[in-house]
């Protein structure tokens, strides 16, 4: 059995929820066994995205048996002399990857956690990040990023769809510029909806608090002080993803645990964070290396007492991925999950869900099957939006006029 062909698309998402475009991949062997995989973050146009798919895939991965993993991953690792983490090339190489154990598990007949060392949970817990809900067309758009009453009320609707964990990012927007100094009115705005939803949800769900790395180390941790009387399951990446040491440093002056991963890739950048305090660790499985690089993250950090929550921001297929490294570690805590329409709709059958779980598929490979009308029906116009995009505006502290405008 060979790798043989290739197809990518670039499917945009109608609500935006999971990204501007998800890239998409489909690889067949010279026996006729179809894998798909879905790239994720790669930061440059989709259409070029796919190509840069199709180009790691002719020069390095066409005629190899798909059992050799570790010799693919070692030659786009060093493609071009590199050598080291590269997010764009290991977001290329995460999506071929993922679709390579979807056919190791067809081929095998078993779904892919059972070719990971098993599975140790019968059913993974998930969380929902905190979505405004979709309103008629002569309605306003309620802000639960920044309206803490309204971030309450939403809450509370998704601990009746069974969640037990919800997570926000209050401190936004995002922007180029790295780490600024929150004004009191953005630490307030911040530490009033964490109360707020705290008040709504009781014992009965975990906060997890997301900022995407906008703060400096000081202003991470007066936040972080205002925020711990609410006891959140975890503060994530409180500093800029290039400042380990600071996000280190944060880590040793709070009680809540420090999470990131999302930005992150390869074992190597992972092991760096371990090591700077990081408890939980986020690795998005369709940037990380793919899911045999993500299970090797996942057992580096049990030699830490960490656990690991994967990111996802993207499609239903890297989700699957996540959702098979997660089913068989030990150490996993809770994975993010995006539950609308058009991810149930490019799968021929949706993922399986039981009251804030997610269930374990009886299926081969990853245990689902694209539906490729639908992806063709929402593609991506040649040279739009990024897959995710930052406020190329430097931001003061004290600039609300920007602020309302971005968001």
């Amino acid at each position: 059995m060979k790798l043989k062909d290739i197809k990518t698309w670039t499917t945009v998402p109608p609500d935006g929820i999971g990204g501007a475009f998800w890239v998409i991949v489909k690889i067949t062997t010279d026996d006729g066994i179809e894998g798909i995989g879905e790239c994720y973050g790669i930061p440059v146009s989709g259409d070029i995205a796919c190509a840069m798919v199709e180009d790691t895939f002719e020069r390095f991965i066409v005629g190899e048996d798909p059992h050799n993993i570790e010799t693919m991953f070692r030659r786009v690792y060093s493609a071009g002399f590199t050598q080291r983490p590269d997010v764009s090339m290991m977001g290329v190489f995460s999506g071929i990857e993922i679709a390579i154990w979807d056919i190791l598990g067809k081929a095998h007949d078993q779904p892919v956690f059972q070719l990971l060392g098993g599975k140790f949970h019968e059913r993974i817990r998930t969380y929902t990040y905190l979505y405004p809900k979709h309103l008629s067309a002569d309605e306003d758009t309620v802000d639960v990023y920044h309206d803490g009453d309204a971030a309450a009320e939403r809450a509370l609707e998704y601990l009746d769809m069974g969640f037990t964990a919800i997570k926000q990012d209050p401190v936004g927007p995002y922007s180029f510029q790295g780490g600024r100094e929150l004004s009191l009115h953005e630490l307030s705005r911040a530490e009033y909806n964490v109360k707020c939803i705290r008040e709504a949800v009781g014992d009965r769900a975990d906060i997890l608090l997301g900022t995407h790395g906008q703060m400096t180390t000081a202003s991470a941790i007066r936040l972080a002080r205002r925020i711990e009387v609410y006891d959140p399951l975890w503060f994530e990446e409180p500093c800029p993803p290039d400042q380990m040491e600071a996000i280190g440093r944060v880590a040793k002056a709070t009680s809540i645990p420090i999470a990131t991963g999302e930005r992150l890739t390869t074992r190597v950048e992972f092991h760096a964070a371990l090591k700077a305090g990081v408890s939980i660790l986020q690795p998005d499985v369709g940037r990380s290396g793919g899911i045999w690089e993500t299970k090797k993250i996942a057992v580096i950090a049990e030699l830490f007492n960490a656990q690991i929550a994967p990111h996802i921001y993207c499609g239903p297929i890297a989700h699957a991925a996540a959702a098979h490294v997660s089913f068989s570690s030990p150490n996993f805590l809770i994975l993010e999950t995006i539950q609308s329409d058009f991810h149930d709709a490019i799968l021929q059958k949706p993922l399986a869900w039981e009251q804030g779980y997610q269930l374990a598929p009886i299926e081969p490979g990853l245990g689902i099957e694209l539906n490729e009308k639908t992806l063709e029906a929402n593609p991506y116009t040649s040279g739009g939006r990024l897959h995710l995009e930052m406020c190329q505006t430097a931001l003061s502290s004290d600039n609300q006029k920007i602020i309302t405008e971005i968001e």
